[in-house]
């Protein structure tokens, strides 16, 4: 019987470096390049306080998010983190103030794109700009672009490097002069500033609305948040100085290029160029990535049915939730077309942030005192920082808000007031969470106890193959006791698909993926083998491969190879490469034959594998019924006579079989001389069925993974090719030992 769609999983492929600049690509957006002019105007040259303000909030939030990410890391991020906590009431007021917030957001990013367009043609009117090009980003998301995470990356270096030359030749321009008086509109004003300014901080949160597909989410969630929360802030901080002690207050405040019209003033018309393409690079990756996280959002408040699931439909072409991104977009364009100011925007978009990070600190200590069995955080807060940094994180975001200027609570207050209608309205008789809040006063202990037993993790996707490959997975695993077969099935997705969307939308594939895992199930029952099935939808195979090896801390994996090499940029195909390169337990390559196992083969060499190829080999002898093995080595003939070389290939077997735990009797051996050692090898094992080596790659070569020799023979042998490779140790990064120690 299939297991039921809800059982899925979610793979998690994105590492560090994707999540850092998924958050920083948003983060120096338009709050560095447009931002410097509003706050100038609002509290001078103390406007950079505000930053710092808006950046140390951020930090308690991020720590708390880190938290709660680790221990749910489901996609929806905030949402997620509160429904789960406080049920569904909060769920809704969170999920639109969200969803709002980012629509709000990506209108502001949008005339900052608009504003910086003037650079080059300065009679087409800003809001016209703003459209064009968000109506070109809901396209793109509309239909879905591949490669969008390598893009993401490239436009965050460039970001940065323009920054550093901005700042590096702008701190030996300043007038510090200017900066008497330093604050002349009073520290209310910087606190309101601090206020308009939040909207450049919501990054993290894109972060933690993909927390779901976050690989290592202990190691890369909390690093990632909290390095793209430092990082922009010591960037605004020293932007608003230079910025501020380069061109008088009113000049700044008066101008739409506001760090262009900086720049030009020591770098000339190359600075301020500069600037500018930086402006429109960062204002499109920012729009981009929030309206992406604002369909993610919504599509996760369809999941808990606080919201209907018609939304949530997936395009039949494009495979992407087209709905969701048209009534996202759709809302985009409107409050651009109404004319709605770029301050109010990025207010009204802070103002909500700050509402929904108040409510995510509660939910820390809600989740810590009620302790429900799912929740095990990876990174958790020590005891010196809870409760202290959730409380403060909390009082923190409602004291800026108490800043802000009327229009903004009145425009964020009616979104808080349709979030609130729409629970009583349509989500309270729907929707699944209750909440935890009654059972934040007891705490539980759960200490599950260490699974021992062997594990073989087996990626099934072939049906033609998947029943050789789970007989050598039971093979192998017969020499160690209760060993348990995983047999993983994963179902990639693109990128712009949310991945339970493709769960719940993708029927058909879903259905072929239970299917083969029923077939895996049978399999195993009939050879009385113990198995246990996955089934992932995923955005990389082989990214949610190494991580299911990880998660389920595997001793072995079988892999499936259909036979092939390829000649440029992959060698046995992209994600077996990946696989490889990265995997450090036992690896055995599999590319199965037609006929069954009764003549088996192991080639023995002198190499890293051999002992393991043997050892390969008698498992399959011993678990087929009426097997033969045959060891044999191919050596160079000798200067005097082939009898030495016989005496050395045989010693050599002898060893290797001594090595291997394997007595006389249970092998054949057979010496071949020749010079020719490739013809010879590839000729002899045409009389075999089924053939194994060890892989020779000892050092990271690019012409083959596993050695030149197997590959090749697994290439163009007929039958069974088995090519295995021993563990591999690799150490722990110094950002892994950064954030273990940080979690302690």
């Amino acid at each position: 019987m299939a297991e039921p769609a809800g059982d899925q999983e979610l793979a998690r492929d994105l590492g560090f470096l994707e999540a850092y600049t998924i958050g920083v690509g948003t983060m120096i957006g338009a709050g560095i390049f447009v931002l410097p002019g509003i706050v100038a105007n609002n509290a001078g040259p103390a406007g950079m306080i505000s930053f710092a303000i808006g950046g140390v909030v951020s930090l308690l939030t991020a720590l708390s998010l880190s938290e709660l990410a680790t221990g749910m890391p489901k996609a929806g991020g905030s949402y997620y983190y509160v429904n789960r906590a406080m049920g569904s009431f909060f769920g809704s007021i969170v999920g639109w103030s969200m969803w709002a917030g980012l629509m709000f957001a990506t209108a502001f990013y949008m005339l900052g794109f608009g504003q910086y367009l003037t650079f080059f043609w300065g009679n087409i009117p800003v809001a016209w700009s703003a459209l064009g090009m968000a109506f070109l980003l809901i396209g793109v998301n509309y239909r879905g672009v591949k490669e969008a995470g390598a893009l993401q990356n490239l436009i965050v270096i460039l970001l940065i490097g323009f920054i550093l030359v901005f700042l590096a030749f702008g701190v030996f321009n300043i007038d510090w002069s200017v900066f008497r008086p330093f604050n002349p509109n009073g520290w209310g004003a910087v606190a309101s500033t601090a206020a308009t300014v939040y909207v450049s901080f919501i990054g993290f949160e894109v972060i933690a609305t993909s927390a779901e597909e976050i690989k290592d989410p202990g190691r890369n969630l909390p690093l990632s948040m909290i390095a793209s929360v430092l990082t922009p802030m010591i960037f605004y901080v020293l932007v608003m100085l230079v910025s501020t002690g380069v061109l008088p207050v009113a000049e700044l405040a008066g101008s739409n290029i506001p760090v262009a019209d900086v720049a030009s003033e020591y770098l000339g018309t190359i600075g301020a160029l500069m600037m500018v393409v930086g402006a429109l690079l960062a204002t499109v990756s920012s729009a981009n990535a929030s309206i992406l996280s604002a369909a993610r959002v919504n599509f996760a408040m369809g999941r808990d049915k606080i919201l209907t699931s018609w939304l949530n439909k997936i395009h039949d072409k494009f495979r992407t939730p087209f709905r969701a991104i048209l009534i996202t977009g759709v809302v985009i364009l409107l409050l651009i077309g109404i004319g709605v100011g770029i301050e109010t925007l990025a207010d009204v978009a802070s103002f909500l942030y700050l509402i929904t990070y108040a409510l995510v600190h509660i939910a820390v200590i809600v989740m810590r005192r009620a302790e429900p069995e799912d929740y095990n955080p990876d990174f958790k807060l020590s005891s010196w920082a809870y409760p202290t940094i959730p409380l403060l994180g909390s009082l923190s975001c409602l004291v800026i808000v108490a800043q802000m200027r009327p229009l903004v609570m009145i425009i964020g207050g009616g979104i808080i007031i349709v979030g609130i209608l729409w629970y009583f309205g349509y989500a309270a008789s729907r929707a699944i969470k209750p909440s935890l809040v009654g059972d934040a006063i007891a705490a539980r202990s759960q200490t599950p106890a260490p699974n021992k037993r062997y594990r073989i993790v087996i990626p099934v996707a072939n049906p033609q193959t998947e029943q050789h490959l789970i007989k050598v997975g039971g093979a192998i695993g017969a020499n160690y006791g209760e060993a348990e077969i995983v047999a993983v099935s994963v179902l990639q997705v693109p990128q712009q698909t949310s991945l339970q969307q493709s769960v719940e939308y993708e029927d058909e594939r879903v259905r072929r993926q239970q299917d083969l895992l029923n077939s895996a199930r049978q399999t195993a029952q009939d050879a009385e083998l113990g198995l246990r099935t996955r089934s992932i939808v995923a955005h990389s195979i082989s990214s949610t491969v190494l991580n299911v090896l990880k998660e389920e801390r595997a001793q072995h994996l079988v892999l499936g190879w259909s036979g092939k090499r390829k000649r440029y940029q992959h060698i046995l195909g992209s994600n077996i490469d990946h696989i490889v390169d990265e995997a450090t337990c036992e690896i055995t390559l599999v590319k199965a034959g037609d006929k069954p196992v009764k003549d088996i083969v192991v080639l023995v060499g002198t190499g890293p594998n051999t002992i393991l190829a043997v050892k390969r080999g008698h498992d399959l002898a011993s678990n087929n019924e009426g097997a033969t093995l045959t060891l044999l080595t191919v050596q160079s003939p000798s200067s005097e006579d082939n009898d030495e070389s016989e005496y050395e290939g045989q010693g050599l077997i002898r060893s290797v079989a001594h090595e291997a735990g394997l007595d006389s009797e249970q092998y054949h051996s057979e010496v071949m001389i020749s010079d020719n050692v490739r013809e010879t090898l590839l000729e002899s094992i045409k009389d075999y069925d089924t053939v194994c080596i060890g892989a020779t790659r000892s050092t990271a070569i690019r012409q083959a993974l596993f050695g030149s020799i197997p590959e090749e023979i697994g290439e163009h042998a007929d039958g069974t090719v088995i090519i295995t490779r021993g563990r591999e140790y690799k150490p722990r990064s110094v950002t892994e030992g950064i954030i273990e120690r940080l979690s302690r």
